[in-house]
C-alpha cells in the first residue's frame, strides 16, 4: 500500500470475454462495496489500453472483477506482475492452469481427487458420432458460467450440433446425476457447503437469471458428504496454488454415498456480485459483503 490516507483500488471489470455483461456486474457491486469498506475506487472497463490506463492512475491495488479469458487465465495477471501492482485472487500459474479444464484435472489427479473423467476431441467428431457413451456433457474446456455446454441425454440417437461459436477442441466429460455442490476457499480455510437447487441443467439462465435457481446454505447433506467437499476444495486450492478465494463445484450422486462425490472444476475468479455464491458463503462465515472485498484487497500481492 502507499501512503495515500485512503488507498486507492482499480476494479478491472467488463473486457473482452464471452462473460463481459457478467464481469461489469461484478465490477459495479465490488467497486461499491469497496468504497463502503473505505478505500478510493477507479472502475476501468479493461480493453487494450489498459497498461497505460494503470501507468497513468497508478493504484495502490487491482481488485480483478474480470471474468474469462483474458481476465482469469493468466494473461491479466502477467502484466499486474509486470507493472509490480499487488493484486486479488490468484497468481499467474494458478489462474492458467484451474482455466483449462483438463490440466485441472491432471492437478486433482496428482492430488488424490475425484473428478468426471474426460478427454478433449475436435468438434467436427463430436458431432459426427458419440465419442462417450450417453449421458455425457460437451463444453470448451476454457471457459466458465456454463457458456456452451450441451447435455447429451441417455438414448439420444445423434450427437451433439455443435454451434459454430464453439472452440474447434472440446471437452467430453461423462455427466454425473444428482446434485450440485460448490464450496469456496478463503486463504487458508473452506467456508461452507452450498446446495444449489434448480428444475432442470445448471447452465447460464440458470446461474444469472432471477429464479434460475436457489442456494441452501448449508446445504442439508450427509455431514459424511459435507466434510468430503470442504477437504476436497481446500485441497483442490492448494495443488492448484490458488490465493485470496476460490470456489470449487461438485457433483454429487446421492445413490453411491462418498463414492459418488466428483469436482467439477475450481473457479479462481467466482462470481462477485452480493448474492452470488462465494460472498454468500462469506456471510455466513461472518463477512458482509463490504468485509468480504475488503479482506481481498487487503490479501492482494505479486507472485514475485
Amino acid at each position: 500500500m502507499s501512503s495515500r490516507a485512503n488507498p486507492l483500488v482499480a476494479v478491472l471489470m467488463g473486457g473482452p470475454s464471452s462473460e463481459r455483461e457478467v464481469s461489469l456486474s461484478t465490477g459495479k457491486e465490488c467497486a461499491k462495496a469497496i468504497r463502503t469498506a473505505g478505500f478510493e475506487v477507479v472502475e476501468i472497463d479493461a480493453g487494450n489500453d489498459l497498461p497505460e490506463q494503470l501507468t497513468r492512475i497508478k493504484p495502490d491495488v487491482v481488485f480483478n472483477a474480470l471474468h474469462g479469458r483474458w481476465g482469469e487465465d493468466g494473461c491479466v495477471q502477467g502484466l499486474l506482475e509486470w507493472l509490480r501492482i499487488p493484486y486479488t485472487h490468484s497468481g499467474v500459474l494458478a489462474s492458467a492452469v484451474a482455466m483449462d479444464k483438463e490440466k485441472t484435472k491432471g492437478v486433482y489427479r496428482a492430488a488424490g481427487l475425484p473428478f468426471a473423467e474426460s478427454f478433449l476431441a475436435d468438434k467436427d467428431d463430436v458431432s459426427a458420432r458419440h465419442l462417450m457413451a450417453a449421458p455425457y456433457v460437451v463444453k470448451p474446456y476454457n471457459e466458465g458460467s456454463s457458456v456452451g455446454v450441451y447435455l447429451v441425454q441417455e438414448g439420444a440417437n445423434t450427437p451433439p450440433k455443435l454451434s459454430e461459436e464453439m472452440p474447434q477442441t472440446v471437452m467430453v466429460e461423462a455427466y454425473i446425476p444428482g446434485r450440485e455442490l460448490t464450496t469456496t476457499v478463503m486463504g487458508d480455510k473452506a467456508l461452507c457447503v452450498t446446495d444449489i437447487i434448480t428444475t432442470g441443467w445448471y447452465d447460464y439462465d440458470a446461474k444469472y437469471k432471477e429464479g434460475g435457481s436457489r442456494h441452501q446454505i448449508p446445504a442439508d447433506i450427509p455431514s459424511e458428504i459435507y466434510n468430503a467437499c470442504l477437504d476436497y476444495a481446500l485441497r483442490a486450492h492448494q495443488a492448484l496454488g490458488c490465493r485470496g478465494i476460490s470456489r470449487t463445484d461438485f457433483r454429487w450422486d446421492e445413490r453411491r454415498g462418498l463414492n459418488g462425490l466428483f469436482l467439477l472444476e475450481t473457479n479462481t475468479q467466482p462470481g462477485m456480485t452480493a448474492t452470488s455464491l462465494a460472498p454468500e458463503q462469506g456471510a455466513y462465515a461472518g463477512f458482509d459483503f463490504p468485509a468480504f472485498c475488503k479482506w481481498l484487497v487487503e490479501d492482494a500481492s505479486c507472485d514475485r
